[in-house]
């Protein structure tokens, strides 16, 4: 019979510079915070820069350097701390009182990131990573570059909710100001298209297990919107009423955006004209795309609109022919912006910018299975109460997502950079 051998992981030195990459990259994201600004946690949702800064570190100990037997961990007692949510790595600390751990400090946390650095490039220098050693070790860097994006909406949350609302970077560039695109629809006709990636490893690159196995989906005719929704069409739905029609929400939606207050989207003023960013509060851009909204949100506006959300394979089949290119964290903005002048022959902003919400609960595809070992805590567990968004965001690192690429979160989420994009059936 027949096999096939799973291809090796990419060759060290290739794997020594993402490393190297992803480690400083995070730092530098932490370098504008003082010693208080990294141990602030402003919900139960959101984690402190410095539990960010250390959990990821944890990960590289727990799932690369310690599957060595002998292994010494540098910090074990820190184990509970810095565990998420891993129950075969052992107890944890409640999510909700990260900001209650004002020990280890931050020079701790720093001192941590620099011991545990120097291990894994000593094994990387010897060539001292064996295959699963080397898979496991990628599968960390791409954690620690969600981290990454965590870490901005953390903070970003953290200095909104302060009276004086902070700048997280005062020279944060002021995204130029566009004439606005008109909205088109593009219509697309039915098709059987295979979804989701290859089972990692593959030959073709990363995928999170989530997104595999490859599969065949029928998508039936529709049109999907060439652009996400802006600011400016929101605010009209905003002025319409939209937060007090309850015909347009759904019932936990409504449930929910009652109990909590909600009026406009998330960091938005109330006058609607200005909005608080990374960079403190600016004037609202009204041709950049709206974020910071719950799918609830999202769903209200779409029915409002007399369309609806896309599902997450009509997304996919748009994105699969288009270029990754967009408006990433790599690109300093930190903040959506309007799209660019082009053809609207096809979708536009499909990656980058914001998160667009699908109307595709998340659950496992046809033969899904998990990875093994404690790493297959990673996705499978979270497969209920949940929705799926697509195409990365403004503070999402260039290269990291992909047409495949399944981010999940519950539906009342706003505190991530969450927009939309419209579809409608033919």
């Amino acid at each position: 019979m027949h096999t096939s051998l799973a291809p090796p992981a990419p060759p060290v030195d290739a794997i020594a510079r993402f490393f190297e990459r992803v480690r400083t990259r995070t730092q530098g994201l932490a370098a504008p915070l003082t010693p208080e600004d990294a141990m602030v946690q402003s919900m139960a949702d959101a984690s402190p820069a410095k539990w960010h800064l250390a959990h990821t570190t944890w990960f590289l100990e727990r799932f690369v350097l310690a599957l060595r037997p002998g292994y010494a961990p540098y910090a074990p007692h820190w184990d509970r701390l810095l565990n998420s949510y891993y129950h075969s790595a052992g107890p944890m600390h409640a999510r909700p009182q990260r900001g209650h751990l004002s020990r280890p400090s931050l020079d701790e946390v720093l001192a941590y990131r620099q011991a545990v650095d120097a291990r894994v490039q000593a094994r990387l220098a010897a060539d001292d990573l064996d295959e699963r050693e080397r898979r496991n070790l990628l599968l960390a860097l791409q954690h620690e570059q969600q981290h990454q994006e965590l870490l901005l909406t953390d903070i970003k949350h953290a200095f909104w909710s302060n009276p004086l609302r902070p700048a997280y970077r005062d020279d944060l560039p002021i995204p130029a100001q566009t004439v606005p695109q008109p909205m088109r629809w593009i219509d697309v006709d039915e098709a059987l298209v295979r979804i989701g990636a290859p089972a990692w490893p593959a030959a073709d690159g990363f995928a999170y297990d989530n997104e595999s196995p490859r599969h065949r989906v029928l998508v039936h005719a529709h049109a999907l919107a060439s652009r996400p929704v802006s600011n400016a069409e929101f605010r009209e739905f905003v002025e319409d009423g939209g937060y007090r029609q309850p015909l347009l929400w759904l019932s936990d939606g409504w449930a929910t955006a009652q109990a909590e207050g909600w009026t406009r989207p998330l960091y938005w003023s109330e006058d609607l004209a200005h909005a608080h960013t990374l960079g403190g509060p600016r004037q609202l851009d009204p041709a950049a795309p709206v974020c910071h909204l719950s799918y609830y949100e999202a769903d209200a506006y779409a029915r409002w609109s007399g369309a609806r959300l896309p599902t997450e394979f009509e997304w996919e089949r748009a994105a699969q022919d288009v270029a990754r290119a967009g408006n990433f964290a790599d690109d300093g903005l930190l903040e959506p912006a309007a799209a660019a002048g082009g053809d609207h022959g096809a979708p536009v902003q499909l990656f980058g910018d914001v998160w667009e919400w699908t109307s595709s609960a998340y659950g496992a595809y046809p033969g899904y299975r998990p990875w093994t070992g404690g790493i297959g805590e990673y996705n499978g567990k979270f497969m209920v109460g949940q929705w799926v968004l697509r195409g990365g965001s403004c503070a999402t690192p260039q290269g990291h997502v992909r047409a495949s690429y399944r981010n999940f979160f519950p539906p009342a989420a706003r505190w991530q950079f969450a927009g939309l994009r419209l579809a409608r059936d033919r």
